[in-house]
């Protein structure tokens, strides 16, 4: 490239990335982020309409459910569909849902009724009645509001019509009118849910076949202020067009949520931290400016998640943390290959060039594998966990952008200085581990059988844990509920001996640390819930809710088909991405090493006695996206190889040469990734604990893999054809 041209091309991408910088920190002083309901604490409900009800009726009952909401008074509400069928419920604030649920779920279906009798409907007067056919529903209802009784004993509510249901209301009561008083059949029953809740005389002085001339009228009972008042708000929010069911609830407390907030903050500083020492250490000023661009990296990322009004959740901000440490692997690839240019060429500024472009196609495939994985889990995950998925989708581009972009422009800026001072660069030297590996012509895969034995018996000792143990499905793919309490003390023997006592025998105790414990029941409703917070109570002197979760049976049994239904689309997209850019022997080598570090992941957690719920499953389809990226760099290698050497070359040795070649990426890409991880394990509790676990066991299989599985795999692929 001519010296004016790279000069353009310079300041093109010079402004580029001063022109995202720039509007990556505007968005920052300007926006706030948007906290999820786990991490700010609050009430998740997910409402379920009938299989058969239509797309409109659904439509039409979360536009009700919305009016309920905001008569509820709860600050910033959100209220969306999801799927066909269901509508979520986030209420801020609201640490108690029994009230939220019993006013959201009532179908409200107010009829007002003529009374025909005597008969067996029950009436809040203490008699029973006989109820002829709806005259009025509550559609023709405009508004209701409680009010105090014009006895001044009690409070009534008053009702307004609109449309027809004033003429019906007028018929109605003129009917009625024309029977004495005393006579049942001159009542009109206010029927709501099936239960009559009034069934008052029409007064005197109505003549009969007049009727009650006007647009309103009163439903008198004998009403507190409370449930005068719960009633209109039930009546003017309108009947719900279908039954809705409550398939899902969760509640966390605020403190909870700050807690996991400053936990993912000191863990992303700390591990960003210790990786940029670790770059300076094996790339000196080369690392420096990879430093910078994970600064940047962040900065841009972060803002990106506030410009399109991303929800952040835990397993969100944990994405966020994780893709620091994944953003280090393309400068990592860009470097390393930077040094073997520069070993051959001598000079650094086309060394540098040519590295970038050589590393392209690993690093655009490898984040390729990882998107797909990520779109995997904003499609199918529910909850939370999506969050996880949108901020690792964003990490990856903007971890592109920074290795690609924003690195090569600093380290262009940086050459003088470079040229001067080679070895300040840190990619002046291949390094002694990578010269003496491939000097010494090691034929790692002369027996690649053996290495495939080793590997079949690392999967079956980790899943003989399935069958010694069992996997410990979280209350996501079972059903039941989860409540999680903070106390001074636990003592989880005790927990479970009140339990017992309370007619809980089946409830499974967890402990986290010395002052979380975690109950895990079937499913039971919020009465229950009490009696289990009473029992956790006693046995620990006193205890604190901080989280609640409710998933229903049905609920549950979709998530775990959903749970597969990833899992597969994971693997089978991984195929058919690695066989149109490879080769389709090297797609089955590479997806036979990720279904064997799924088998040992799953098997670890059964061993481990550790629960896999919604963010295992998140580590789990993360694990899939990012072991693919060790076998996609040694695969990448391996054809760049082939194009190289002569025929005569055989390809066991090609892939033993490209692992040796490949070592010292693997190695710093892996130290960077694992002190994140390390920071989110020590630093984190409960899930993000379990997420770091999952995903350190999950990057050393991967890795791993690519040796015991993927390359033999090929190989043997290789001879028989």
């Amino acid at each position: 490239m001519s010296r004016p041209s790279a000069r353009r091309e310079l300041l093109v991408r010079g402004l580029l990335s001063l022109g995202v910088l720039a509007a990556s920190a505007f968005v920052l002083l300007t926006s706030q982020p948007r906290l999820g309901l786990d991490l700010r604490g609050g009430t998740q409900i997910v409402l379920q309409t009938p299989p058969e009800a239509s797309s409109d009726a659904t439509d039409r009952a979360l536009e009700v459910l919305r009016r309920r909401v905001d008569e509820l008074g709860v600050a910033e509400p959100v209220l969306a569909r999801s799927g066909d069928n269901r509508i979520v419920v986030e209420l801020p604030g609201v640490q108690d849902p029994a009230e939220a649920v019993e006013v959201l779920g009532r179908t409200a279906q107010l009829t007002v009724r003529p009374v025909t009798g005597p008969g067996e409907v029950p009436t809040p007067e203490g008699d029973t009645l006989a109820l002829g056919e709806p005259v009025l529903t509550g559609e023709g209802v405009k508004d209701a509001r409680g009010a105090p009784n014009q006895t001044g004993v009690g409070h009534q509510v008053t009702v307004e019509f609109q449309g027809d249901a004033p003429g019906r209301w007028q018929r109605a009561t003129g009917a009625a009118a024309c029977f004495p008083a005393g006579d049942p059949r001159r009542r009109i029953a206010f029927v709501l849910d099936g239960q009559v809740v009034s069934a008052p005389q029409v007064d005197p002085s109505v003549a009969c076949g007049t009727g009650m001339i006007g647009t309103s009228t009163q439903i008198t009972g004998r009403f507190g202020q409370a449930e005068a008042a719960e009633l209109a708000l039930v009546i003017r929010s309108g009947a719900l067009p279908v039954p809705v069911e409550v398939v899902e609830q969760r509640t966390v407390g605020p403190t909870l949520g700050a807690e996991a907030i400053e936990a993912s903050a000191r863990a992303a500083v700390i591990g960003v931290a210790l990786t940029g020492l670790f770059l300076v250490f094996a790339y000196r000023l080369a690392g420096l400016i990879a430093v910078l661009a994970l600064v940047g990296y962040a900065v841009l990322s972060y803002a990106a998640l506030l410009a399109v009004g991303a929800t952040l959740t835990l397993p969100g901000l944990a994405g966020f943390v994780l893709a620091i440490g994944m953003a280090v692997d393309a400068n990592v690839l860009v470097f390393e290959r930077t040094r073997e240019e520069f070993a051959r060429r001598r000079r650094l500024p086309r060394s540098v060039d040519q590295g970038f472009r050589g590393a392209l196609s690993a690093v655009a495939d490898s984040n390729v594998t990882t998107l797909l994985a990520a779109g995997l889990l904003f499609w199918l995950a529910v909850g939370p966990v999506k969050g996880f998925g949108v901020t690792l989708s964003i990490g990856v581009l903007a971890s592109l952008f920074s290795a690609l972009v924003l690195s090569r422009v600093l380290l262009r800026l940086a050459m003088p200085l470079l040229e001067r001072r080679p070895t300040w660069s840190g990619l002046h030297d291949l390094g002694r581990v990578r010269t003496w590996l491939t000097s010494r012509g090691f034929a790692l895969f002369g027996r690649p059988r053996r290495w495939l034995a080793a590997a079949v018996l690392v999967v079956l000792v980790a899943l003989s844990g399935l069958l010694v143990r069992g996997l410990d499905l979280g209350v996501e793919f079972t059903g039941g509920r989860m409540i999680d309490y903070t106390a001074s003390a636990v003592d989880a023997s005790r927990v479970r001996a009140e339990l017992v006592a309370a007619g809980f025998p089946d409830a499974v105790v967890a402990t986290s640390g010395t002052t979380g414990v975690s109950v895990r029941t079937g499913p039971i409703d919020d009465a229950a819930a009490v009696r289990v917070g009473e029992a956790v109570d006693r046995a620990t002197g006193g205890a604190e809710q901080v989280a609640n979760e409710l998933i229903g049976p049905s609920l549950g049994s979709e998530l775990r088909r959903n749970a597969v239904i990833a899992l597969a689309i994971a693997v089978a997209a991984q195929l058919v991405y690695l066989a149109v850019r490879f080769d389709w022997r090297l797609g089955l080598a590479t997806v036979t090493a990720l279904v064997s570090d799924v088998a040992v992941l799953i098997g670890a957690f059964a061993w481990l006695g550790k629960t896999a719920d919604g963010v295992f499953l998140a580590a789990l389809l993360t694990v899939i996206g990012y072991s693919v990226n060790d076998s996609v760099v040694v695969f990448d290698r391996v054809r760049e190889l082939k194009r190289t050497a002569g025929r005569k070359t055989a390809y066991r040795s090609l892939v033993s040469t490209a692992v040796l070649q490949t070592v010292p990426r693997t190695v710093n890409t892996g130290i960077g990734v694992l002190f994140v991880l390390a920071a989110l394990l020590v630093l984190g509790d409960g899930s993000l604990a379990d997420f770091a676990t999952a995903l350190l066991i999950g990057v050393v299989a991967g890795t791993v893999s690519t040796v015991l599985t993927a390359a033999p795999v090929a190989i043997a692929l290789e001879d028989r054809r």
